[in-house]
Parts: C-alpha cells; structure tokens; sequence
C-alpha cells in the first residue's frame, strides 16, 4: 500500500490551468483500481491519496504522468506503507 502526498510547490497559482488534466488523472487512478482514497491536506497545502499496485515503481510511474506533477504544480512523494492493524472497519485493507 502507498500513500501519495502532492504538495503545493511554488507554481500552485497554475493549478486551475490544469484542474481538468488533474481530475482526469484521478478518475483514472480510481478507475483502474490503484487508488482507495483522495482527498485535501489542511490547510490548503496539496492533496493525499491511498493507493495500491504491485509495485512503488508502478505508483511513481503513474504519480509522474499527474498534468499537476508534469506542470510543477506539486511535487510528489510516494510512501511504502506494511499495513499490520487496523480499525474492525478496515480490515479489508489488511488482505
């Protein structure tokens, strides 16, 4: 499992330039089943996201075609993250 963070970096006033580009992006992470979850960093700092494949190599490739990413809009970090508990509610995560 990852945890993707893009951070706002000095050119976020480009972001509305790409929204669509990004969004599109993001449709298709979900669509394809690598990503779980997407959402804001508080306050105002960029965007998380929680996501899945066989390999860090995999998520940074497609991290790298991010219209943010492309445009330095953000930058990117991607986490390897052994999940080892969890909530009863989560647990699927686990699998």
């Amino acid at each position: 499992m990852y945890i993707i963070l893009l951070r706002f970096s000095e050119n976020k006033n480009l972001a509305p330039d790409h929204l669509d580009g990004h969004r599109a992006w993001l449709k298709q992470g979900f669509d394809t089943g690598m990503f779980l979850l997407a959402g804001s960093l508080k306050p105002g700092v960029g965007g998380g996201i929680l996501a899945v494949a066989d390999s860090q190599d995999a998520v940074t490739h497609f991290v790298d075609q991010d219209p943010f990413v492309v445009a330095n809009v953000v930058t990117a970090e991607v986490l390897e993250l052994e999940p080892a508990r969890a909530d009863t509610r989560l647990n699927f995560l686990l699998t």
